[in-house]
């Protein structure tokens, strides 16, 4: 490593972390590491420059490395967390002795961690580092073809505004930024739901009218439940926020919508639902069981508590529409 080089190190070599990893590896001041426990993917990208599985035409930057060497962590200002987000908390556990104490920690994947805690929430009690999150209307494919793409930056302290900012300048990622961790994190959660809730109406309905009239209900519901769990109302007009839920509800690119189109069909199993590993139909039971604490969930989230049904009992999916048109909103 070149002596004025920064190394920046991505906890995983999938799409969003080969994308974000090969736009960065071509900026000289700094270098990049892919971190990856798959010995094909790792010999592929150093070696091919290539990564296969994700992006099969793509010829990666040659700067772009990969690695299976855990002590390669250890020389890293940036760690961003790009696996699965049930997997993050447990597999920095495992390799916690490699983690320097002043890297940064940046969690790409969206998905709660332990406990019911958000992944940074996890960070922040289990790890001495400083902590951040990067959440946005951010299909892979797209940034690695350096399309102009938005992520909102939530930060631990305000001097991470100018890494981050310097880090992505000149880039295709554009940024926008704020201190509600917490909204950022609850947010890409939420988004998968009602993603599930858009993908049933459209499988049933062939109607604009209806579409965004539930996303208008969608939204609002989201509001509340951001605010409930200490989000701020300002983050949803964060790339974060509309942005990503539109892009999540509306494209059928997203896992989650075609989750719902799948439900509306008819085609919904058990066996489906397992094999994409959707953060959904988890992120549903979560916040229903943590909502329902404190209050009668139907009363003041009708929307959530009309999946959580899907999700947990026999269901006339046909009678979904109506349920939901039916109920009040607090």
């Amino acid at each position: 490593m070149n002596a004025n080089q920064e190394q920046i190190t991505f906890i995983g070599a999938g799409a969003i972390g080969t994308a974000l990893g090969n736009i960065l590896s071509s900026k000289p001041e700094y270098r990049v590491i892919l971190h990856s426990i798959d010995d094909e993917a790792v010999h592929a990208i150093t070696f091919n420059h290539q990564n296969p599985k994700y992006f099969p035409s793509i010829q990666l930057n040659r700067e772009l490395k990969a690695t299976t060497n855990n002590q390669v962590i250890r020389d890293s200002s940036v760690l961003f967390l790009a696996i699965p987000s049930v997997y993050i908390i447990e597999y920095l556990e495992s390799i916690r002795s490699f983690i320097p104490e002043k890297a940064i920690l940046v969690n790409l994947a969206k998905g709660f961690g332990t406990e019911h805690k958000t992944i940074c929430e996890c960070l922040q009690q289990q790890f001495p580092n400083p902590v951040c999150t990067m959440k946005g209307p951010t299909f892979a494919r797209e940034i690695i073809t350096l399309l102009p793409t938005g992520f909102t930056l939530g930060y631990s302290d305000e001097s991470q505004v100018n890494t981050f900012r310097n880090m992505f300048l000149n880039t295709s990622i554009y940024l926008d930024y704020t201190a509600d961790i917490t909204g950022v994190e609850i947010l890409s959660i939420l988004k998968n739901i009602y993603a599930i809730v858009l993908g049933i109406i459209d499988a049933q309905f062939n109607s604009p009218n209806l579409r965004f009239l539930i996303l208008t209900k969608a939204f609002r519901e989201m509001r509340r439940i951001l605010l409930h769990f200490g989000g701020s109302e300002t983050t949803l007009f964060n790339y974060c926020g509309y942005g990503d839920f539109t892009l999540t509800a509306l494209n059928d690119l997203s896992r989650n919508r075609t989750l719902g189109l799948l439900i509306g069909k008819g085609f919904f199993t058990e066996h489906v639902s397992h094999e994409l590993v959707l953060e959904g139909k988890t992120a549903v039971n979560i916040f229903y069981e943590e909502l329902s604490k404190k209050l009668v969930v139907g009363d003041h989230f009708p929307i959530v508590a009309e999946l959580y049904k899907i999700f947990n009992n026999s269901y006339d999916i046909s009678s979904f529409v109506n349920a939901i048109l039916a109920l009040k909103e607090s």
